[in-house]
């Protein structure tokens, strides 16, 4: 008998494609990407680059609607610092950012947590504390106006069950701009909830079972995993209230057109008066370059907080 041997087969190696093939290929999506993003740069070039080179440009003028116009340098600049209603302005702000956004962080977090646990009607809850959010500031403010109505409205008629005299919500200069800082705090919860609420929802399981396994508290649980966890989603959420809240301006000229006095002018409400009322466009501008500063020295102080607060 005789045995043949098949010879074993003999794999052929594959073809490693050349270098220069390689870079093609990387170069094709570069350009699919730029090709992509296009729309989205033309965008922001037309409406975000442009109009703050036009803003820096005139706020270094003293422009005005149809008028000539000439070069001012920083002279908007100083007479800012010597004008009564850009400083109240600027000081309510600040004060309303400092009390608005750490109160609507940490009740929206609150709220986000108990939302969070297995509970009847839940689906009700989330859409009750994210209307607000998309009612226009127009409703909400004429709802609130008869709130802090001091004759008819709610809050002096809750307050006189507990003997409390009646105030004057939004005549009182102690209690104007306190009154529009719980506003801003209830309108803001909704978009903060939601965010928390998909935050909390992304904390790892494994985390929080080995937690438990090891005998922490919820409040050790909270401290030590779900905190830490929601770092990223903190700073987002700090970054978005800043930006909202020095926005702030048809809650405040709908209710109180910045009275009594100057207690409730902010800062929004000054530019517009400044451009579209009195027609000085470029001092205008160099209000709004100084709180475009503004706003990037609190978005810097909160990134500063992160960082130590993730070194923890």
């Amino acid at each position: 008998m005789s045995t043949t041997l098949e010879r074993p087969a003999v794999s052929t190696p594959r073809k490693v494609a050349p270098a220069k093939d390689s870079r093609t290929l990387i170069r094709g999506q570069a350009r699919a990407g730029w090709l992509l993003l296009s729309p989205a740069l033309l965008h922001s070039g037309v409406f975000i680059v442009i109009p703050v080179i036009a803003v820096l440009v005139l706020s270094l003028t003293d422009y005005s609607f149809g008028d000539s116009w000439a070069w001012v340098g920083f002279g908007n600049y100083a007479d800012l610092f010597r004008d009564v209603d850009f400083q109240a302005s600027l000081w309510n702000t600040v004060l309303y950012a400092l009390v608005v956004i750490p109160v609507s962080m940490a009740i929206a977090l609150a709220v986000a947590v108990g939302l969070n646990q297995k509970i009847k009607a839940l689906g009700f809850f989330r859409t009750a504390f994210y209307i607000p959010t998309v009612t226009a500031t127009v409703a909400i403010a004429t709802v609130w106006l008869w709130i802090y109505n001091p004759g008819s409205g709610l809050a002096n008629g809750f307050l006189s069950l507990f003997g409390f005299a009646p105030t004057q919500w939004l005549s009182d200069p102690a209690t104007a701009l306190p009154s529009l800082m719980v506003i801003g705090v209830w309108q803001g919860l909704g978009t903060k909830i939601i965010i928390y609420l998909a935050a909390l929802q992304g904390v790892s399981r494994d985390l929080l079972e080995s937690a438990e396994i090891d005998g922490a508290s919820r409040w050790q649980k909270f401290a030590n995993v779900t905190w830490p966890a929601l770092g990223p989603v903190q700073f987002f959420v700090l970054i978005t209230s800043i930006v909202g809240t020095f926005q702030v301006f048809d809650l405040v000229y709908v209710m109180t057109q910045g009275g009594p006095g100057t207690e409730t002018r902010v800062l929004v409400l000054d530019i517009y008066q400044n451009a579209f009322t009195d027609l000085k466009l470029g001092y205008a501008s160099a209000e709004t370059v100084i709180m475009m500063i503004v706003i990037a020295a609190f978005i810097g102080v909160g990134r500063l907080l992160q960082r130590a607060d993730a070194n923890d």
